[in-house]
């Protein structure tokens, strides 16, 4: 609980969070994507690797490091929006991120 008594609660899963991090960075490495979210590198593996496997992102090798690109085209998994591609809803999120950055680099 929090201390005004509203219940803490999440609108995205942790796999959730590393692909709309990946969406709104693209080519982010798990170094990065540990960094910012605050988990650690093993962690942000994992769920990775959860994603690629459900071909939702892309991997790129760099060096010794892999990049990172959501596959716009990849399915979303969840039964109730089976057939949606995640296009669909990340396309709107990366473009207000661009905007907002747009308008902050402007000022």
């Amino acid at each position: 609980m929090k201390k005004n008594g509203d219940k803490a609660w999440d609108l995205w899963s942790r796999q959730g969070l590393v692909l709309l991090h990946i969406a709104l960075n693209p080519d982010s490495t798990v170094q990065d994507i540990a960094a910012s979210m605050g988990l650690t590198q093993r962690a942000v593996w994992a769920h990775v690797g959860d994603l690629r496997r459900a071909g939702m992102i892309h991997a790129r090798k760099d060096g010794r490091c892999n990049r990172y690109r959501v596959n716009l085209e990849g399915p979303f998994k969840h039964p109730t929006i089976r057939g949606v591609t995640l296009r669909t809803v990340l396309s709107n999120l990366r473009a207000a991120s661009r905007e907002k950055a747009g308008a902050a680099a402007s000022r």
